[in-house]
């Protein structure tokens, strides 16, 4: 070796050297591209089947759990560059799979290859969702209610179906878990883990139905200094729907849409739109229910008025038409009000959907 030539500090072997003057022997004695733990802990609910990852529990699919275990179990050098990383997953049991790794990489002018195995553990923890579960643990009830009448069954049915619509639109969340529920005087209520839920299906069902809710909280306890509540939402469903004809100040009238603070009403004898509260309709009687209406095919018809046949015993009746009709529509439709056909004006199918307007 002459003067002046590099040389490694360990040995002083001459090129090439690493970036801290090591030969390649000297510096793989030093220096390993990867480290892998030979074990991995993982946590899964036997209740629920959630995983605890990150310090939070979740959903996990086997292949992201044991991506995430190996994520936390390899390291890297911190200098390596162009490293790639194959896996081969290997089942042991229901507990435990081993995974072979291998890592390639360069560290400065040197390659490396290494090979590992590391086998991840899964052991039994209950998590905070089901321990709540087990102890009846909840923070919000909703009660279903009607004004001025008991809800049927097919209502209540219709209502409940609409919070496993929400949920299933939302994203995922362990809190969002139904504690109890069931049928009482008048309504129904579901007692459920999170406030969030309660305020969003109530929202849900007002969009959907109309109506009002009421807010109430009561203090059950503290923690860490603060004052812990329990939410109570009180959803009040009207007594009519959207395609229902109401008689409202001797007048007949169908609701066309909802609204913040009452229904959007659509007069029947002639264009005419008003708002009305849902104190001004307290004693609004239902003359037709829309699930009730029949739509049927017209026979003949002139400038005020068309024949159709009566699907209850088959006979030819005559009806004045809508205000809105353009005589071109082939089919009718019509609500039985005070022992008579009536023609109503085409409004949107309540089954079709509609936006709440918030003032």
């Amino acid at each position: 070796m002459s003067r002046g030539e590099a040389f490694c500090v360990a040995c002083g072997a001459g090129p090439p050297h690493s970036g801290d003057r090591l030969c390649e022997t000297c510096f793989r004695d030093r220096n390993t591209l990867s480290e892998c733990d030979e074990t991995s802990q993982a946590y899964r609910c036997p209740k629920c089947g959630m995983n605890f990852e990150n310090a939070r529990w979740g959903y996990l699919e086997q292949e992201d759990l044991l991506q995430r275990r190996l994520d936390d179990s390899l390291r890297v050098h911190e200098r390596a560059n162009a490293v790639g990383i194959a896996t081969h997953a290997e089942t042991i049991d229901d507990r435990n799979v081993r995974i072979h790794v291998q890592v390639d990489g360069q560290i400065d002018a040197f390659h490396f290859n290494d090979q590992h195995e590391v086998i991840v553990r899964t052991s039994n923890m209950i998590c905070k969702t089901c321990t709540r579960k087990d102890g009846n643990y909840y923070e919000a009830i909703v009660q279903i209610r009607s004004a001025g009448r008991k809800l049927e069954d097919s209502e209540i049915e219709e209502l409940r179906g609409s919070l496993d619509t929400l949920l299933a639109s939302m994203e995922p969340d362990p809190m969002f878990f139904i504690t109890k529920e069931g049928a009482v005087v008048g309504g129904w209520d579901v007692t459920m883990g999170s406030k969030s839920l309660a305020r969003n299906w109530a929202r849900h069902m007002i969009q959907r139905w109309g109506g009002q809710t009421k807010e109430t909280h009561s203090v059950v306890g503290q923690k860490d200094g603060m004052e812990v509540t329990r939410l109570t939402v009180l959803y009040r469903r009207p007594g009519y729907d959207l395609g229902d004809v109401l008689r409202w100040r001797n007048r007949l009238w169908m609701v066309s849409a909802w609204q913040k603070d009452g229904p959007i009403l659509l007069a029947q004898d002639r264009r005419e739109k008003t708002g009305a509260s849902w104190r001004d309709l307290e004693k609004a009687i239902v003359m037709s229910r829309f699930v009730e209406q029949i739509e049927v095919d017209l026979l003949n018809r002139d400038a005020s008025a068309a024949e159709f046949m009566d699907p209850r015993d088959f006979q030819m009746q005559t009806v004045r038409l809508p205000y809105d009709d353009d005589g071109k529509q082939p089919r009718l439709r019509l609500g039985w009000i005070t022992d008579e056909w009536v023609a109503l004006p085409r409004v949107r199918n309540p089954d079709e959907g509609h936006v709440a307007r918030e003032g």
